[in-house]
């Protein structure tokens, strides 16, 4: 079971970017699909990008299109996501997990996340 730990977010005024990153413990992680999520207050979790395991192709949701992107370093078991222009709805804990293939569903074990918060 990969173990994953999220870094990276913090508090940025609106129009700002944030790098987040997930470091995974899973010898195997250079063969997994790897998926960004966020969980705002009240609300539930949902995506927000995805990444094949070789990096060629990802996916985004269309509420964050344009602004974020997703890549992954597998020599370093690790996946990244670049956000640019940072509006107050992105607000939220930003979790990373594998997710199954060719498809935007998580599956395994999921990090502590971490909080992202825009504001000014």
């Amino acid at each position: 079971q990969v173990q994953l730990v999220e870094s990276g977010g913090g508090l940025v005024q609106p129009g700002g970017s944030l790098r987040l990153s997930c470091g995974a413990s899973a010898r195997t992680f250079s063969s997994y699909d790897m998926g960004w999520f966020r969980q705002a207050p009240g609300k539930g979790r949902e995506f927000v990008a995805a990444i094949t395991w070789s990096g060629y192709s990802t996916s985004y949701a269309d509420s964050v299109k344009g602004r974020f992107t997703i890549s992954r370093e597998n020599a370093k078991n690790t996946v990244y996501l670049q956000m640019n222009s940072l509006k107050p709805e992105d607000t939220a804990v930003y979790y990373c997990a594998r997710i199954i293939p060719n498809s935007r569903a998580p599956m395994g074990s999921w990090g502590q996340g971490t909080q992202v918060t825009v504001s000014s």
